[in-house]
């Protein structure tokens, strides 16, 4: 028979598990987020993409497959752990997502305009103007969406940290 001492125990080791899984897929993710950011700036002309200079296409292809990768992993999988870590800590999550997931689809719908433009575009010197629009309209939407992603992150994991440590 388990006492309540052991069944407090266990309890705390199920929480600390969960938010421990929950730490690492976040932190795979955000690493994700910086190779972005990095693919971003190579296209946007703010780093070289290599010593050959790869062509500008290949470049925003690069940039668009990683970018669908980023959004569908948030959208499939993390604020989906989000939420099933915010439940576990019993925590009312629902106000939080209510707010900030609509916010965030915004700029998926931004994201997933630009892949359908330029995920297999041969682009050429009149396609540069439009091309530079577009990446300065993403780049802005990511922004904003980083910054509420990372609200979801505190509000509904990094607040459970002392509760496992």
């Amino acid at each position: 028979m388990k006492t309540g001492r052991t069944i407090m125990l266990q309890e705390s080791f199920n929480h600390a598990d969960q938010w421990t899984n929950v730490d690492r897929i976040i932190s795979r993710w955000l690493k994700e987020r910086q190779e972005l950011i990095v693919l971003y700036c190579k296209v946007d002309g703010l780093k070289e993409f290599s010593q050959q200079h790869t062509p500008l296409s290949v470049r925003v292809q690069a940039l668009c497959d990683v970018l669908i990768d980023y959004v569908s992993a948030g959208h499939f999988e993390i604020y989906q752990h989000l939420m099933k870590e915010a439940e576990h800590f019993q925590q009312d999550y629902q106000r939080t997502i209510d707010r900030i997931l609509p916010l965030i689809q915004q700029s998926t719908e931004i994201a997933l305009d630009f892949n359908d433009q330029y995920s297999s575009a041969q682009l050429d010197d009149n396609s540069m103007e439009q091309l530079a629009r577009d990446l300065n309209r993403l780049g802005e939407r990511m922004v904003e969406r980083f910054d509420l992603e990372d609200q979801l992150i505190d509000n509904l994991h990094n607040c459970h940290r002392d509760m496992v440590a």
